[in-house]
């Protein structure tokens, strides 16, 4: 056994991201059909739900498991979210098509953005809010700031 001590296990990121979806498998199963994620561990509980899974994507890697309320783990809100996972990538216009395909629901349509991003919304079928952008160009502060505050002049 080797000593590989460190904040994190090796090939690990030191934050990593951890929420409780509800239907776990199935979202695992999503996952990798949808935005092309990589199960790296799975633990179920005696009852076959998950207990624990660890997910490679886009090169970032996030946890789940099914909600467990006796240890404060909860599920999304029935509406509404209080972060939202970014998944970059080449192939957005194909990746959002799929998404929406496998039952997301789509919250900001495909489009081109002022910061220079495509990128559109959705929530999937797990209630995890979803933004699936491609970097296009690089666009000024300045430039941004005034399309910013514009946006909040309109209301």
């Amino acid at each position: 056994m080797s000593d590989n001590r460190g904040p994190a296990p090796a090939g690990s990121p030191n934050l990593t991201m951890f929420f409780a979806v509800p239907d776990s498998a199935k979202a695992l199963e999503y996952y990798r059909e949808v935005f092309g994620a990589e199960v790296l561990e799975r633990f179920d509980a005696p009852d076959g739900t998950v207990a624990h899974a660890e997910i490679a994507l886009a090169g970032g890697r996030f946890q789940l498991s099914e909600p467990m309320p006796d240890y404060g783990i909860v599920g999304q809100p029935a509406e509404g979210n209080s972060f939202t996972m970014t998944l970059w990538t080449n192939d957005v216009d194909a990746v959002f098509e799929r998404a929406v395909a496998s039952g997301s629901t789509v919250l900001t349509p495909l489009a081109d953005s002022f910061s220079g991003a495509r990128m559109g919304v959705v929530r999937c079928p797990f209630g995890i809010r979803w933004c699936i952008a491609r970097h296009d160009r690089d666009v000024p502060q300045e430039e941004i700031d005034a399309a910013v505050a514009a946006m909040y002049e309109q209301g």
